[in-house]
């Protein structure tokens, strides 16, 4: 008897974890109701110096080039941001990078309204998205679209300007929120007929699948956390904090049906990959001359953005079968310890593919 209770019990037990964090409950809104949110953390004080890591210190962790970047970096956004150029040269000045500017057209701010309020909150993740897209491909054009709020409506007619670019090789959305039953019929929002490839933080409140990550055409970032001593690289483990899980309403795209990912139960897996997260150390913006050091999975959305702009072969199709191929440690670092939750499998990072940190951290910008 105690046997039989105690299988029961287990069973429970389980079904909650699938139904509730593995599988989001069906939602409980519709799209009329999404507004982006914006995973962003702030670490510690303000400061009137840089504090974190810099980003000689994050291309050396991740094999990325010091220097290049071509065409334009799409970064979407909501309300606007005043003093983003100001901010930018801020920030370029103090890591010896290339000056990008308005008014020599590396920078391009494009506001989908007239008239568009600012956002305190917001503004930190602009400084975040567009000094960070420029410190990994310095060469690369910014394309800054301002939404005039952050409701699902107005973030994809933003998105849709970028898809419409023929100079975009990628798209940063560092944005996410619950899923909704009509998000398979707004998939195609992100295909660009240039070849675009669209990014999106994974979401930083733990298990659970997050839109427009979840979208087969994204690819879904999740986040870790660098184990650094004395400013050099030891180790990295998945976030705690980092969304993942599998989605309640996109079925699974064939390149992670031919990888074969565990337990996924024929439906999309997220996050894609993983990129630096964890607010310590973080990531250090500045906004009108007031430094702060952040993280979160919109941190890494940018970045991988920038890294289309230097590389080649960037799409989750390449990914995948570069997960797969026998010399897959030179695309990827497999991260295999730290958890998100208390959801058993799914919340543990671990060999292969898990639904923290997907395949891992880049170590290439070519795939």
């Amino acid at each position: 008897m105690k046997t039989s209770k105690t299988i029961i019990l287990t069973f429970f037990f389980l079904s909650f974890f699938l139904l509730v964090i593995v599988f989001p409950a069906r939602a409980a809104y519709h799209f009329s109701g999404f507004r982006g949110r914006s995973p962003i953390h702030i670490f510690g004080r303000p400061h009137k110096f840089p504090v974190g890591i810099t980003p000689n210190q994050i291309k050396t962790i991740y094999h990325l080039p010091k220097n290049g970047g071509q065409g334009t970096i799409a970064i979407i956004g909501a309300y606007d941001d005043l003093s983003i150029e100001a901010d930018l040269q801020t920030f370029s000045k103090k890591f010896a990078l290339s000056s990008c500017t308005l008014a020599n057209g590396c920078l391009e701010k494009h506001k989908m309204s007239a008239s568009i309020t600012s956002d305190r909150g917001w503004v930190l993740e602009t400084s975040l998205d567009v000094e960070w897209a420029h410190a990994i491909a310095p060469q690369a054009k910014i394309l800054l679209i301002e939404a005039p709020t952050p409701s699902g409506e107005n973030l994809l007619k933003a998105v849709d300007y970028a898809a419409g670019r023929s100079d975009v090789v990628s798209v940063s959305m560092s944005w996410g929120g619950g899923e909704f039953i009509e998000e398979t019929s707004l998939d195609n929002h992100f295909i660009s007929q240039s070849g675009a490839q669209f990014f999106a933080a994974s979401g930083d409140s733990g298990a659970g699948a997050s839109w427009p990550a979840s979208s087969p055409n994204v690819i879904g970032v999740g986040g870790s956390s660098l184990v650094l001593k004395n400013g050099k690289f030891l180790r990295e483990r998945a976030w705690s904090k980092s969304g993942g899980g599998i989605s309640a309403y996109e079925q699974q795209p064939s390149f992670q049906a031919d990888y074969k990912i565990a337990r996924s139960q024929g439906m999309r897996a997220v996050p894609d990959v993983a990129f630096a997260a964890d607010p310590k150390p973080g990531f250090p913006i500045v906004h009108k001359n007031i430094w702060r050091t952040v993280g979160g999975t919109s941190a890494g959305a940018p970045q991988w953005a920038a890294i289309a702009a230097l590389g080649s072969g960037i799409s989750n199709a390449n990914f995948y079968m570069d997960k797969a191929s026998p010399n897959h440690a030179q695309y990827f670092r497999d991260i295999t310890s730290g958890s998100n939750g208390d959801c058993g499998y799914y919340c543990k990072a671990r060999k292969h593919y898990d639904y923290i940190t997907g395949l891992g951290s880049p170590l290439t910008a070519v795939f």
